[in-house]
């Protein structure tokens, strides 16, 4: 069922779990005009014209994805716009940012208004832009960035483009900083690793595939910090890999250097010994690393190093898909597992400190922060995007449970926990299953 209008509506009965007001009880939740009326109690007058009964659920803030790609402009054949916001909806994403990397690349003001609005007439989830730092993401010429902040544009990235000329990301930090825009940075250099397809280990070494070696994030994450003493502009890091980029990233911080960070949800899970028999489904973006980096994601997650959990969303088609590995297009689908790997890591990691509040502040008020929008909590007048989900329903991943148009995920198979039964997004009822 999906309701396009708004309406009042009374969420009884359900756990309400709000990380941003440090909320987790009992509650039942009131909305009203698009908004959070009440937690509680129900306001003066309230009359419900739709009530979820949420016995037994789990009512949370609506997830905040900082990278979702929506393959619109220019890869339709991928995924579209109709089809990974459906996807989104129905895993609980309310809020997803968007990477540059469309064709042609978002670093024009109309393209990005023209998405906006694209988003906007499909009524789903909001989408959030981010524009690219340099024209065509080439890494030689600066965009116009406050035009497309005025467009929509929340901060400036290059994706999976890496600029090779210093001076030109010194330029693009100052100009940033001057200005107040977080600049979105994959941290790899150019040229370590250049065409490596798999981490650089002995397994790579076994499998006989070019390697991509941790020293690729280092050195950027270097030159990166260095960049951020001398121009003072704030940075976001994207997609942290490694227990050594992890301890950079610490240490700058310390430091009182403004840097945030993410991972994504794949990372949290899996490691190199995951690739198995040449699976070209996690042939991903960093690339899957060894165990003792992935004990280090868990445990910069559990001590606030690493801020944020996105699904790094990147639908691909079959026949990108079913090549070599080492051909195989880097990307899986995500905004349907977000969640679910979200809880997947608090089961697994419950004896070390993993919570279910700390979880879904990951994926909600902490990504919101980084992005800078007003999203991921339940605060009373704050827009009313909700996700009503319940723990304990396992489901299985397997191509037909996912509505993305992108059925690529090296979670097939995978027995997860947690099911979203409801989506409310601005007041709207947008998902029920």
């Amino acid at each position: 069922m999906s309701i396009t209008t708004t309406m009042n509506i009374e969420i009884k009965h359900g756990r309400v779990i709000d990380p941003a007001n440090g909320i987790d009880a009992v509650q039942d939740v009131y909305i009203a005009d698009g908004h959070i009326a009440a937690i509680g109690k129900a306001p003066a007058g309230f009359r419900a014209e739709h009530v979820i009964d949420a016995t037994g659920l789990i009512v949370t803030p609506g997830l905040v994805d900082l990278s979702a790609r929506l393959r619109e402009p220019g890869y339709e054949y991928k995924a579209t716009l109709e089809s990974e916001l459906d996807a989104a909806v129905a895993g609980g994403v309310t809020s997803l940012l968007c990477p540059p990397d469309t064709d042609p690349v978002l670093d024009e003001p109309g393209l990005v208004e023209m998405l906006v609005h694209r988003a906007r007439l499909l009524n789903q989830s909001h989408v959030y832009p981010l524009g690219a730092l340099t024209v065509g993401l080439k890494g030689k010429e600066l965009t116009e960035m406050a035009e497309l902040t005025e467009a929509g544009c929340v901060g400036f990235a290059q994706a999976e483009e890496p600029v090779q000329d210093t001076t030109v990301l010194m330029r693009a930090m100052q100009y940033a900083s001057t200005f107040g825009y977080t600049v979105w940075l994959r941290p790899q250099d150019p040229y370590l690793g250049r065409g490596g397809v798999a981490h650089a280990g002995p397994l790579a070494s076994r499998l006989g595939l070019s390697g991509v070696p941790v020293t690729s994030e280092t050195v950027a994450l270097h030159t990166i910090f260095e960049l951020m003493r001398s121009t003072g502009a704030r940075v976001h890091i994207c997609r942290i890999s490694s227990a050594a980029g992890i301890a950079l990233v610490r240490t700058a911080r310390a430091e009182g250097l403004p840097v945030t960070c993410d991972v994504s949800a794949h990372h949290i899970h899996l490691t190199d010994n995951d690739i198995g028999f040449f699976d070209p489904n996690a042939r991903i973006t960093p690339p899957l690393r060894s165990q003792r980096d992935r004990d280090a994601i868990r445990a910069a997650l559990l001590d606030g190093t690493i801020d944020a959990i996105c699904s790094d969303h990147t639908p691909l088609d079959e026949e990108e898909k079913l090549l070599p590995f080492g051909e195989a297009s880097p990307g899986a689908t995500g905004l349907e597992l977000l969640l679910s790997l979200a809880l997947k890591w608090v089961e697994e990691g419950e004896s070390s400190g993993a919570s279910l509040g700390g979880a879904i502040a990951r994926i909600t008020c902490d990504a919101a922060r980084i992005a800078g929008i007003e999203a991921g909590s339940l605060s009373v007048g704050s827009v009313a995007d909700v996700c009503v989900f319940d723990p304990a329903v396992r489901w299985k991943v397997v191509p037909a449970a996912l509505r993305s148009q992108g059925k690529h995920t090296p979670f097939l198979g995978y027995e997860l926990s947690g099911q979203v039964k409801h989506t409310i997004v601005s007041g709207r009822h947008a998902f029920s299953r």
